[in-house]
């Protein structure tokens, strides 16, 4: 070959690249995936096609070269939409739960309430059923990815070695919150165990999630990863407040913080099933669009700030319970208890 042949050639490729990047970069929704049996996209009928993988959209860092390749050996996004909202739904009503017990804690003690509201033998009790409660959510999990959406019914050699990975992610996950509420029973039944075990398990369980699901997006589309991403900062923040509740007991602000991101974890599953798994078959999100980045970002600040929302609502709803509730059902114990306010009050004005 000569030398002008060499360079012409080479010349006509690159100056077909911007065209096929340009093509690739407005190209309208993805069409679905043809799969095979293992769960990975067929060569060159992808979603990323091989004009995408050489423009960079997929992963802008690599050479074409690279590229090309990790186009042909990419994988689908495994999952339905059931797969994502039950664990929202279990997130949000804990979230609400441990938000719910630690106002009620603050309110008992601020108003000096004596009645059996405020008593510890109830909350003692409320630990033992929220960890029934935890185990429970948990099984029902571990059930979920065994006989629906496609599970492998207890046959693990049903499936392929890509799903069986993602499935056993999953069932890491629930096993760690599993682990959470057996602390809890335990805790609320055995007096020689630390009552602080319950904070570091916490802990422990949402460190573990924020680390599964770093690792649990090779080779998916730019959107799928920043759902993902933003799911990992949220869990990792939870891990935080709760081993910092570990090392510093009774801070109804800590304990607050952590409510607000564990219900902003469950309104992210949601939405992370309505953007990837649109039901009653809406329209389908480009997960190749910046723009849509954009946006999901403004809406995962708004669910934050609609997480604030429900808990001081909530906190509202509980001070005002105690306050007119509770001292009906006791006005001796709260007339004493007035009595002995005020004369420590005028001890202190003397």
């Amino acid at each position: 070959m000569s030398l002008s042949s060499f360079t012409s050639n080479h010349l006509a490729i690159f100056l077909l690249l911007p065209c096929i990047a340009s093509w690739a970069r407005h190209a309208a929704i993805p069409r679905p995936t043809p799969v095979n049996t293992e769960g990975r996209c067929l060569p060159g009928k992808g979603k990323i096609t091989l004009a995408r993988a050489v423009s960079g959209v997929v992963r802008p860092n690599l050479n074409p070269s690279s590229a090309i390749k990790l186009a042909v050996g990419t994988f689908s996004v495994i999952g339905d939409f059931p797969g994502h909202a039950l664990p929202g739904v279990f997130f949000f009503v804990i979230g609400l739960w441990w938000s719910t017990k630690s106002i009620l804690k603050y309110v008992c003690k601020k108003h000096k309430q004596t009645c059996y509201l405020g008593s510890k033998a109830l909350f003692q009790r409320l630990e033992f059923l929220e960890g029934i409660a935890v185990v429970t959510m948990t099984l029902i999990g571990i059930i979920g990815l065994q006989f629906f959406a496609g599970g492998p019914h207890l046959i693990i050699h049903n499936e392929s070695p890509w799903k069986r990975v993602l499935r056993l992610q999953h069932l890491t996950l629930y096993f760690f919150f599993g682990l959470l509420g057996v602390a809890s029973i335990l805790c609320s039944t055995v007096s020689s165990i630390p009552v602080s075990l319950i904070k570091l398990m916490m802990s422990n369980a949402f460190f573990v999630e924020s680390f599964i699901f770093y690792n649990h997006t090779h080779g998916r589309e730019m959107l799928d990863i920043f759902v993902h991403q933003l799911l990992v900062l949220v869990s990792f923040l939870t891990g935080l407040m709760a081993f910092i509740e570990f090392l510093t007991q009774k801070n109804i602000l800590l304990e607050l913080l952590r409510s607000s991101f564990v219900l902003l974890q469950g309104s992210w599953f949601w939405q992370i099933g309505f953007v990837l798994f649109p039901p009653g078959g809406r329209t389908a999100w480009d997960l190749l669009d910046h723009d849509n980045i954009m946006l999901l970002s403004v809406g995962f600040c708004w669910l934050y700030a609609l997480a604030f929302i429900v808990i001081g609502a909530n906190y509202a709803f509980i001070t005002w319970l105690v306050k007119s509730r509770l001292k009906k059902q006791c006005p001796s114990e709260v007339g004493l208890l007035k009595n002995v306010e005020q004369e420590q009050e005028s001890e202190e004005e003397m």
